[in-house]
């Protein structure tokens, strides 16, 4: 067993060093939703901010739309053209995603002022493509509403999930310490 854990060293830290950020992460996240009483910005300040920014996207590429608190449940309505197309819950805030991208980076540190500038720029590109994401989805939800599910389920989450691999892997290849370990 000892030599095992040995051997495997190095994947057992970064399995643990996931976890644990990711956990203090998840847990500061709830924390977070837990109090944010929803009064001055519904449902939270982050789902808010996201819902905003993407009715001002839509509005300035030339849609007629707008953001609106739900009545029945903590998310905000999307209205283009006076139609309702779809509804921007807490979970399309892509806070989880930031979360899951900058676990992943910690837990593969490079050198500290790499890491904290790493982290930064792709929680920024992440946060961006998020928001792009949602106006490309609510403009295809308003013209094609038949292919709901294939664009929320399928394609979406594929290009978000894939563009977060890619800049793992640009980590991992380009800046992390394991990097320089193989040199």
């Amino acid at each position: 067993m000892k030599a095992l854990l040995r051997k495997y060293k190095s994947v057992i830290r970064f399995i643990v060093k996931f976890l644990l950020v990711y956990g203090v992460l998840i847990v500061g996240y709830n924390l977070y939703l837990n109090i944010s009483d929803g009064s001055r910005y519904y449902p939270d300040y982050l789902t808010n901010l996201v819902a905003e920014q993407t009715n001002s996207v839509m509005n300035t590429i030339g849609y007629d739309s707008q953001v609106l608190p739900h009545p029945d449940e903590p998310s905000m309505k999307v209205i283009i053209n006076g139609k309702y197309i779809a509804r921007i819950i807490e979970g399309c805030n892509g806070v989880s995603v930031i979360i899951l991208f900058l676990s992943f980076i910690i837990a593969f540190s490079g050198k500290l002022k790499t890491t904290i500038l790493f982290g930064l720029a792709g929680s920024i590109m992440i946060y961006a493509f998020n928001l792009i994401r949602i106006v490309i989805l609510s403009i295809g939800l308003y013209h094609y509403p038949w292919r709901r599910d294939i664009l929320h389920t399928v394609i979406f989450p594929m290009l978000i999930y894939g563009a977060i691999f890619l800049l793992w892997m640009i980590w991992v290849n380009r800046f992390s310490n394991n990097k320089k370990r193989d040199e």
